[in-house]
């Protein structure tokens, strides 16, 4: 897709915004990586709809929320990067014929907002999105969870747009759903191994190359109860995030999942990698599992130290942790 076609469909009543040679850096947690070469910031849902309609069947397309999972890699990203957090943020309560109540959140909704709008409106179950730094697209993409609890395991139903433009509202049923794992099932109930993508997610990793979904929705199913105790319950999970975790630099959350039986920060330390650099990129001193930006470091950088980590791990316990951040585009 050349500039000329970008100006063709910016005049096709789009509302969102297009931008050429975008910096991923702004756009990632980490604060680091390439150039996107396309960019487009939907207005709202059905102006992301217009926009993948209109999107050639060879274009590479990545979805984007917050970035807080995602490694760009320094080259940059070819194709299409459509950024959801800013315009898919609509969240509300829908009431079922039944009274019942459910929280409908967009894919560009930042989990924690999910956690404290239900804690407001007299829900509870919510809580531990507070500790989730992405969005709901991307919780949902890779059943993000912390402190207990998965993103699935409150999640009634879900709405995805296809690549083709066409809405679907879909169940877990249509799932195969694990830990940090989601995939969509094909009609005989079986992997679809290009199915869907939530955006910087970890899961996507595992897919097709172009994800033939996307998540653009959830409705979520909570119970009614106290929403003093529940904003509580957010405090003092944020204080815990606070004190144990180095939220004061840039990093991209928990790298590596946490093997069966045990925990990734536990291998990690005990090889005596806290506080481990190489060069901008470092082990946190805080929190082994999180690596760290001191300041300047580039995507191959942490891209590096992410493969010595796990070397270093093999070699100690026999063991291969697997990520849980998403690694895309090109090396420099």
């Amino acid at each position: 897709m050349d500039m000329a076609e970008l100006e063709r469909i910016a005049q096709r009543g789009l509302g969102g915004e297009f931008k050429l040679n975008e910096p991923m850096r702004s756009h990632t947690s980490w604060r680091t990586g390439g150039f996107a070469d396309r960019a487009y910031f939907p207005r709202d849902l059905e102006d992301f709809v217009r926009f993948v309609r209109t999107i050639p069947a060879d274009e590479p397309v990545h979805v984007i929320g917050l970035g807080s999972n995602l490694l760009v890699r320094d080259g940059g990203l070819r194709g299409t990067v459509v950024f959801l957090h800013g315009g898919l943020n609509q969240v509300h309560v829908e009431i079922l014929p039944s009274g019942e109540r459910l929280v409908y959140a967009q894919a560009g909704v930042a989990s924690p907002k999910v956690a404290r709008f239900a804690a407001t409106h007299g829900l509870i179950g919510a809580e531990f999105l507070a500790g989730i730094p992405g969005t709901v697209g991307g919780a949902l993409a890779m059943n993000a969870g912390c402190y207990g609890s998965e993103t699935w395991d409150i999640t009634e139903a879900v709405l995805s747009l296809r690549r083709d433009g066409t809405l679907v509202r879909r169940t877990p049923a249509d799932f195969e759903i694990g830990y940090r794992h989601v995939v969509l099932r094909n009609g005989n109930g079986k992997q679809d191994p290009g199915a869907i993508d939530g955006g910087s997610t970890p899961s996507a990793s595992r897919l097709a190359p172009h994800a033939n979904e996307w998540f653009a929705a959830a409705w979520f199913r909570l119970s009614p109860g106290d929403g003093g105790a529940s904003r509580q319950k957010i405090k003092e999970l944020l204080q815990r995030r606070i004190a144990t975790q180095p939220l004061d630099q840039p990093n991209a959350g928990s790298v590596f999942r946490n093997p069966p039986g045990d925990y990734a920060a536990r291998l990690i330390e005990a090889c005596e990698l806290k506080g481990f650099a190489i060069g901008g990129a470092m082990v946190s001193p805080k929190h082994s599992n999180f690596i760290i930006n001191t300041g300047a470091a580039k995507a191959a950088e942490i891209e590096a130290l992410i493969a010595t980590v796990q070397q270093r791990v093999w070699d100690k316990f026999n063991v291969m942790l697997e990520r849980e951040v998403r690694i895309i585009g090109e090396r420099a």
